[in-house]
């Protein structure tokens, strides 16, 4: 109206418009709509007009490509949401707002793999970044296939909006993309028109604030306020559908096989379905037809721990109790106690403790679909909706239980997963192993590509908690209306969990007993102590407790050379002061100066495309008690503050003997601290120390193996982590070692040698890395003792096997490398 004066902060409501002439706020009609203050960006078609995607080529090193190496790099547009780049290369997607008033900036977000940066800012009018918590700046990493959301309030006046991302392809994989969608910001003046709906979408009403996607089997144009049918004898959409398209004859990858649950006669039968939504047609020429069903066959029987009251249903053993799922559930004998958990080995029904699901990250048809279907003596991935469906199987297991005489044991170990597995593929499938503990963030464990015969695997739990573990199986990450790798499997065959608090039990255990004669329940053992004949018997001193059960002696192990066990007998250490004689010569070390944690940086080093990074080893050389080395992401998952306040340590800590984070520096990738990531323990336990290894007879030639002119012997550090990667399924094994030298300082110096590239060679299933600490040669570090005393042979044999058996784990080809990159040191 005329004169009226409208206020900076006037805006109209959701699914109306500002209606210039008459300055009023009018309904929008339908098959349109508007978010009234809002902007929403949920159309991926393209890069929508105000977005800009702009990728820096990176500080290159010495092997790095120009600055043309980026020029690629983008953020794609996928549909129904945005792909961030794979590479190296630091990519930003910029969206620039004036606000009128204070409002706030949500999107749907994936963000799978850590090894890619993400990260999410805002800057004002003068390019000044826009003060941010950690939490709101760095995004948290999600389970694959869940959709996470991401709120920031955001001030009044300009904001300019980046996600930005850069991988780091340190030894990795193809990293997994982050995926952005639904972007949607509140606190702009007014909306002057309202947007039509995108084709297959509408809105049937005036007044909308957003469009509906088509029901399946209909479709639409632009700005329609209803969907039109498709002539579905000859034609099907799927929902969302701009066009109707052409059924196609069916075929082989039309239907899929299952097993019918157990009748009241125990019996059971393979049949067969098509794949929902059944879109082929079966009256036309060369079309295939369903498969008969299978002969009725009696059903398998129970799993252990569960018995069968000559019903079709399965039901668990009582507390105390136990079976083999064959014979009636049994009370163990005095003496003994079950030993509980889950052993999942008939596929009839699935377990109570599990579930499946289905989803997709651009479509909804798999939706309310079983992930997984029970097949008699395996699990196998269902039929899904698309290729591209994530399969998920989970096993919720509320907390471990170990038996009840071990439960003072100090051991690390509460429990472990096994499960049996294969997979048939023609496509780029992909299983994942992941596990949530205590609902706090999902990480993969495991991950296997391509087909894979049938094998096992293992987890061990080394914290008391709630836990969620999760298969996922995709048989393909490319999208396709067409489905052409429905035969594409994956089949668990066993799952076992031990200890769980809820679980069941197959077998009895032996327990230690009460002292008097008449006791028969089972008690607890003090910390360190074994059963051995009812009792418990603590371990012999300088033994350590095996974690997983052994009863009798044979469940103490002796420590390594050099080393010593805790009062708990849970670990072995060193004081850093230990003996060792030859030749009539005894040399006695004292590297106790040395006992505090020591850190090192090494490089730099540059990936192929020329991102510079360091390593950071932080290393408790004798693993003594309350001496532990950490390393911290601060990166990725910063948004776990409950985890923080429960463990008065950072969310992504790694508390261990021996650790490495990946150190990006802050110049040349546009982020404003360096970064540091990837933190992985290399050693968790201390087995021993010895003198150098003589290997291939080249501790001679002086070329490779330069001594120092005090001529005392280099000495080796042995260490050990059971933390199992993709690339070394059985752990890793690590040496430190110490020599002297005349000329350093008496607090000795950490280094690694300069002709060596990466301090580490990584040759599964051993790790070997390639440390020195250069000491001073005092009285204090080494003395020599002339003796005639006879060695102690079971001395000499421990040393002597803890080197066979690394020796032992050489890969043939990398004997040479190793010795040298342990050997050629700087100034030599």
């Amino acid at each position: 109206k005329p004169g009226r004066c409208w206020a900076n902060s006037f805006s109209c409501e959701a699914g109306e418009f500002l209606e210039m002439s008459a300055q009023e706020c009018t309904q929008c009609a339908a098959g349109t709509y508007s978010l009234g203050s809002g902007i929403r960006f949920d159309d991926w078609e393209t890069i929508p007009s105000g977005f800009s995607s702009l990728a820096t080529y990176l500080d290159n090193g010495p092997h790095g490509d120009d600055s043309t190496t980026c020029n690629s790099s983008s953020w794609f547009p996928q549909g129904s949401y945005l792909e961030s780049n794979r590479d190296e290369c630091t990519v930003s997607l910029i969206y620039a707002v004036h606000l009128k008033k204070p409002g706030s900036v949500s999107f749907d977000y994936q963000y799978p793999d850590g090894n890619l940066f993400f990260e999410f800012f805002i800057q004002n009018d003068q390019c000044q970044e826009m003060d941010q918590t950690a939490d709101k700046k760095w995004l948290k990493l999600t389970s694959h296939g869940e959709w996470a959301t991401h709120t920031v309030n955001l001030k009044s006046g300009t904001n300019i909006l980046y996600w930005r991302t850069a991988g780091i392809l340190i030894g990795a994989k193809v990293v997994k993309p982050v995926l952005l969608k639904n972007v949607h910001i509140e606190g702009v003046a007014y909306a002057s028109e309202c947007f039509p709906c995108k084709p297959g979408t509408f809105s049937q009403t005036p007044g909308s604030s957003s469009c509906q996607p088509c029901p399946r089997d209909t479709h639409s144009g632009h700005g329609a306020s209803s969907c039109t049918p498709c002539n579905t004898t000859t034609l099907y959409a799927p929902e969302g559908s701009a066009e109707c398209k052409a059924r196609p004859p069916c075929s082989k990858k039309d239907y899929f096989q299952i097993h019918t649950p157990c009748d009241l006669e125990g019996k059971t039968q393979v049949t067969y379905r098509w794949v929902e939504p059944q879109i082929c047609l079966v009256d036309v020429a060369g079309a295939e037809t369903l498969p008969p069903s299978g002969d009725r066959e009696p059903c398998p029987p129970c799993n252990p721990g569960f018995y069968n009251n000559d019903t079709a249903t399965c039901s668990p053993c009582p507390p105390g109790t136990f079976s083999d799922g064959v014979k009636v559930c049994e009370s163990c004998p005095a003496g003994t106690e079950p030993a509980v958990g889950y052993q999942y080995k008939w596929w009839n029904v699935l377990p109570a403790s599990m579930k499946t699901s289905c989803f997709n990250v651009g479509n909804s048809k798999c939706d309310g679909m079983n992930g997984w279907e029970v097949a008699g003596d395996h699990i196998r991935s269902g039929a899904g909706g698309s290729d591209n469906d994530y399969l998920i199987l989970n096993l919720h297991v509320p907390g471990f239980k170990p038996p009840t005489s071990r439960t003072g044991g100090a051991g690390t170990e509460f429990g472990r997963i096994s499960f049996e597995f294969e997979m048939v593929c023609s496509a780029d499938c992909e299983l994942y192993f992941m596990m949530d503990v205590n609902r706090k963030s999902t990480r993969v464990v495991a991950s296997w590509e391509g087909s894979k015969v049938r094998q096992s695997y293992t987890h061990i739990m080394t914290k008391n908690a709630s836990v969620s573990y999760t298969w996922a199986f995709q048989r393909t990450n490319l999208a396709s209306d067409v489905r052409q790798n429905v035969n594409n499997v994956a089949r668990i065959y066993s799952i076992s969990v031990s200890n769980a608090v809820d679980g069941v039990s197959s077998e009895c255990q032996t327990c230690a007993l009460l002292s008097q004669p008449s006791g028969s329940l089972c008690v607890p053992c003090p910390p360190g102590h074994y059963i051995h004949t009812s009792q418990c018997t603590e371990c012999p001193p300088n033994t350590h407790l095996t974690s997983h059960s052994t009863v009798g002696p044979e469940a103490c192990k002796p420590c390594g050379p050099s080393s010593k066990s805790n009062k708990e007998h849970s670990r072995c250490y060193s004081d850093c002061v230990f003996s060792y004689s030859e030749n009539n010569v005894s040399l006695s070390f004292d590297y106790s100066s040395l006992g505090s944690v020591g850190t090192l940086m090494n490089g730099p080093s540059f990936t192929t495309k020329g991102t510079k990074y360091y390593h950071l080893f932080n290393i408790s050389l004798c693993g003594g008690e309350g001496r532990r080395a950490v390393c911290t992401d601060n990166v990725t998952d910063l948004s776990s503050a409950d985890s923080q306040k429960e463990s008065g340590e950072p969310a992504n800590a790694v508390e261990t003997l021996i650790c490495q984070s990946t150190i990006i520096p802050s110049s040349g990738r546009g982020f404003h601290t360096a970064l540091s990531s990837q933190s992985i323990s290399l050693a968790d336990t201390f087995l021993g120390a010895t003198v150098a290894l003589t290997l291939d007879g080249v501790k001679a030639r002086p070329d490779l193996f330069p001594q120092t002119t005090n001529k005392v012997p280099d000495v080796n550090f042995f260490y050990r982590s059971l933390e199992v990667t993709s690339s070394c399924d059985k752990g890793r094994n690590v040496v430190v070692t110490l020599r002297c030298n005349p000329d350093r300082s008496t607090r000795g110096e950490l280094t690694v040698p300069r002709y060596c590239l990466s301090p580490f060679l990584s040759f599964c299933p051993s790790f070997y890395l390639a440390l020195f600490l250069f000491l001073s040669c005092s009285e204090a570090a080494a003395s020599k003792e002339i003796t005639s005393k006879r060695r102690d042979l079971n001395e000499v044999q421990a040393r002597n096997e803890l080197q066979a058996e690394f020796t032992e784990t050489l890969h043939p080809l990398v004997t040479v490398k190793l010795v040298r990159s342990l050997l050629l040191l700087p100034g030599s």
